[in-house]
């Protein structure tokens, strides 16, 4: 070994270095490295470095450097070049600059709303796959973010969503529908498998999951069939005690000329009143036990079976009673309530094939309670249908006896396809019909939710993660539901399924090179004629 001592003065520090010979045997070659040994002050310790610095030669001793390395070699243009799936994600480019989604999603959330874009265009292509496989799917795809997305990023991204940002994008998307259109609105039950979520909660879950819940309501454009609101409730919410915060988020929303169309189970006299007191329109369903509906029906049960009701494009009878509601309306700056009477109306129906389904359900189910009394095999959820439809007597001699009520029987099937809406708008029956039977829309949307973005059940650990993931999830929703109303305008749904026509578009490749522009894979005929129904120019060869 031959020592060199070289003074490397920073602050009364010396460095040591050393040249040391090691032979490899391999090879048969001696290497010459320095090695440069100096004092590490945070660990307390001697500390070395090896550098190579050439071999030996074998006769003189002397050591000859080694070749300098080469800088790589640029890699020629050819090899900057990649195919990626582009047709699919260039339909939801066209659906969401026609909806004004991006140009919505871009004012709320400048820094971020391509990343929120590409997600949700994966969620809606790869409706069963986790988000940790997105970096595979950008790989493959073009989209508007056109990077990877990680886990950890993603989970940051629904962390950095704001309420005030959801709103905004709300009242946005609020002001591109139709106000004079009626505005479906229900809710659902999503179940979770969190603990932590301070919303989950045991409910009455609409799927029959016996896992605890939240719910989520939603509204709905009828015309546009398109959702521009939802709401997260906690999951032991009913959906009745709902509608006086939607007329709240309304309000702050700054939506004007509401008309409202609901199911029965929003049926409650205050929140008619409400409606009324905002001179709100509004079209929901009610039972036929109600005293005042009961009492109308049946001066009307006749007359709206005669063939002048029959709607021949809802296939049913119709028929419109106007009635008299009490209005009240608590006045607290007065210290009194108001009580008037209000012109509303009544829509009476009456469907042959709805009553041929009720008689046979309702048949099925006595003849499945008379059973299980006979048998001695009783059902504790069904104890109360045993005393509204049987006499059940015991005599020490003959035992148990069973007799049907047929009063009670009879007077359960005179309202076998029949049901009942009420509204404050003057409209022919056929009108309120359709309006109430578009309200599926909803319900519609809310199975894309659960099956095609894979919101069954919930998977999230915390709820800001939660408010981000349900807000992009949103955005995917109304992709799917411009699409779903486009499929069903073109009957597209006697061909394809979403998921077919998805996977036909996406087959498109498109072709990137360094320094040429962009060009496309062949595109057939079928997938030329499917853009164009849909309502977009097909994408072209060569892209700028």
């Amino acid at each position: 070994m031959m020592y060199t001592y070289r003074n490397e003065n920073s602050g009364g520090e010396y460095k040591i270095s050393t040249i040391i010979r090691q032979y490899d045997k391999r090879i048969g070659v001696t290497y010459a490295y320095e090695s440069t040994s100096y004092w590490d002050k945070d660990k307390k310790q001697s500390r070395s470095r090896r550098r190579l610095i050439g071999i030996v030669d074998s006769e003189t001793g002397e050591i000859k450097a080694t070749r300098k390395k080469q800088p790589a070699l640029a890699e020629p243009a050819w090899l900057y070049a990649k195919r990626t799936f582009y047709g699919a994600t260039y339909l939801f480019d066209c659906i969401v600059a026609t909806t004004g989604i991006a140009e919505d999603l871009k004012e709320c959330f400048p820094d971020t709303y391509k990343q929120i874009l590409s997600i949700a265009y994966f969620l809606i292509l790869e409706d069963k796959n986790p988000l940790s496989r997105f970096p595979k799917w950008s790989r493959l795809h073009i989209h508007p973010y056109g990077k990877i997305i990680a886990s950890q990023d993603s989970s940051e991204l629904f962390a950095g969503i704001t309420e005030a940002q959801r709103l905004h994008f709300f009242r946005l998307q609020g002001k591109r529908r139709v106000e004079k259109e009626y505005w479906a609105y229900d809710t659902t039950s999503i179940s979770s498998y969190s603990e932590c979520l301070r919303q989950v909660h045991a409910g009455k879950n609409k799927d029959h999951d016996p896992l605890q819940q939240l719910n989520l309501a939603m509204l709905y454009g009828e015309e546009s069939c398109l959702p521009f609101y939802y709401r997260k409730l906690s999951g032991n919410i009913s959906d009745v005690s709902t509608v006086q915060q939607l007329l709240k988020d309304m309000d702050f929303l700054g939506c004007k000329k509401i008309k409202l169309v609901m199911d029965r189970a929003f049926y409650r006299e205050k929140n008619i009143n409400d409606l009324c007191s905002e001179h709100l329109k509004f079209l929901l369903g009610v039972k036929l036990s109600l005293k005042f509906v009961s009492k109308e029906l049946d001066k009307a049960r006749e007359s709206v079976r005669s063939w002048q009701n029959f709607l021949p494009d809802a296939e049913a009878y119709g028929l419109c009673v106007p009635i008299k509601w009490n209005y009240r309306r608590n006045r607290p700056y007065k210290g009194d309530e108001v009580h008037e009477e209000r012109r509303m109306y009544l829509h009476i129906f009456f469907d042959t094939i709805k009553a041929l389904e009720d008689e046979r359900q309702f048949s099925k189910q006595i003849y499945q309670l008379y059973n299980e009394l006979v048998t001695g095999k009783r059902d504790k959820a069904n104890e109360s249908l045993y005393t509204k439809y049987f006499d059940i007597s015991t005599t020490p001699v003959r035992g148990q006896k069973v007799a049907p009520k047929e009063d009670v029987i009879a007077e359960a099937r005179k309202n076998f396809g029949y049901f009942v809406l009420l509204g404050n708008e003057t409209m022919e029956p056929c009108q309120a019909l359709v309006t109430y039977r578009n309200k599926d829309v909803v319900e519609k949307a809310f199975d894309n939710v659960k099956d095609r973005l894979d919101m069954r059940r919930l998977n999230v650990s915390s709820d800001l993660s939660l408010d981000g993931k349900l807000f992009v999830e949103f955005v995917a929703l109304i992709i799917i539901a411009y699409l779903h109303k486009a499929m069903l305008r073109e009957h597209l749904y006697k061909k394809y399924t979403m998921h077919e026509l998805l996977d036909e578009l996406e087959m498109i490749e498109r072709f990137d090179r360094q320094g040429h522009k962009p060009q496309l894979g062949e595109i057939t005929d079928k997938q030329c004629e499917l853009f164009i129904t849909l309502g977009f120019l097909p994408p072209k060869t060569s892209l700028c």
